[in-house]
């Protein structure tokens, strides 16, 4: 009997992006107008688009196959874009592909996205057994995990309180909760761990570790490398919807950072958005500003201009991680010495200083998130930038440079 249980051939997901016409002010004739001739159209076709002639088609998925046994701890890595979170979707029959196919092999348990499987209304008791009933699972099966359930996501206090009140950590604590101690044959786990706090990420983490050594199979996707090379026997690596690495996640992930450490010292997002968002970042030294290496014992300026922040008050953070994936620094703005908000004002800048010394020589990525006090999400950036890091200047040869054995030098993050 094959102990493959998810088997993907030829896979493709295909996406119509349509572009609406801007209108830079519209009366109430123009919808009276636009309401007309949208009935019209509609009596004269049989279809007619509502978008105009300029749409594009869009590879979420191109092509991708691969076989997962049983019991196989599998990390999936990409960019933002890449299409990961689309693989999960298919896999737990949330949306269907354009072409290809997949067998799977025994019960699936989903945590995609916050909130996904819950019923707002319903209370965190009523959700537990409802999603139980989802994975085929009777009432005394769910009954026997209860307490588990509950005791693991620590929401004890707010068991009969209907979900919508729940904060998104709450949530997640809650949905993995459940998703991991219902016994399913495949968990399948999105970034949204990412939501709750480190306590809770390492709990997460151990659960999954428990659920492999029982015979089920995990799928994780994360963007924190280090978690996955920890968790992950197994990887596959997609970059724009193509299935570029699958081998051992030690393979994986340096396939991965070699293709995807390339020097880049600014971000510029491409599309306006509504909500509060982040519109440029750069880093910068000064000196060696022909450069695209920072040296070490020079500090480095991270400007972040952000849009949209007008009456609201807001947390930028910062993840600076290495080649290995590993968090060197976490830090956010609201240690910083001045806290002044600029409400009032539709634009607002920051800046994090890395002091000189306060990264060991190699290779960084930066990571940005934009939230409200909360932590909700407004917008968040993977990969922002990329930098080097070099031992030179008026103490590159001092023992602190050569004999540095630490994951980061001995500064700290400032901001401003």
């Amino acid at each position: 009997m094959s102990d493959i249980v998810i088997r993907v051939e030829n896979l493709s997901k295909k996406y119509i992006i349509g572009h609406q016409k801007q209108e830079r002010h519209t009366s109430f004739r123009d919808v009276l107008s636009n309401g007309a001739k949208s009935l019209w159209q509609g009596l004269t076709s049989d279809r007619q688009a509502t978008l105009d002639d300029r749409s594009e088609e869009l590879w979420a998925l191109k092509d991708v196959s691969f076989e997962i046994k049983q019991g196989d701890r599998v990390g999936i890595i990409g960019r933002n874009g890449a299409g990961k979170s689309t693989l999960l979707k298919i896999l737990s029959r949330i949306t269907e592909p354009t072409s290809g196919r997949i067998s799977i092999k025994g019960r699936v348990a989903s945590l995609l996205e916050v909130g996904t499987g819950f019923h707002p209304e319903l209370t965190g008791r009523e959700n537990i057994y409802l999603n139980g009933a989802i994975l085929g699972m009777d009432r005394s099966e769910i009954k026997k995990k209860f307490d588990e359930i509950v005791s693991f996501a620590e929401v004890e206090k707010f068991l009969d309180t209907p979900v919508k009140r729940y904060s998104s950590g709450m949530y997640v604590r809650l949905a993995f909760a459940v998703a991991a101690h219902l016994e399913p044959e495949i968990l399948i786990v999105d970034e949204v761990l990412a939501v709750g706090d480190a306590q809770f990420q390492e709990k997460c983490l151990g659960k999954m570790e428990d659920v492999e050594k029982e015979g089920r199979t995990v799928l994780f996707v994360s963007h924190n490398l280090g978690a996955i090379r920890t968790l992950c026997k197994k990887g596959l690596y997609l970059k724009k919807g193509k299935l570029l690495g699958n081998d051992s996640i030690e393979k994986t992930i340096s396939f991965y950072l070699d293709l995807n450490t390339a020097d880049n010292l600014s971000y510029f997002a491409k599309q306006h958005k509504e909500t509060p968002y982040i519109k440029k970042v750069c880093a910068s030294q000064s000196i060696n500003q022909a450069s695209k290496k920072f040296a070490i014992d020079q500090p480095i300026t991270i400007q972040v201009k952000l849009e949209n922040c007008e009456n609201n008050e807001f947390l930028v953070g910062i993840v600076i991680r290495n080649q290995q994936g590993i968090w060197v620094h976490h830090s956010s703005d609201e240690f910083r010495e001045h806290k002044e908000e600029q409400i009032g004002s539709t634009n607002a800048n920051r800046n994090c200083i890395i002091p000189a010394y306060g990264l060991g020589s190699g290779k960084y990525h930066v990571d940005l998130c934009l939230a409200q006090r909360n932590y909700e999400e407004f917008d968040n950036i993977i990969d922002a930038l990329n930098f080097e890091v070099e031992f030179t200047g008026k103490r590159s040869n001092q023992t602190i440079d050569s004999d540095w054995k630490g994951v980061c030098g001995p500064g700290i993050l400032l901001w401003q």
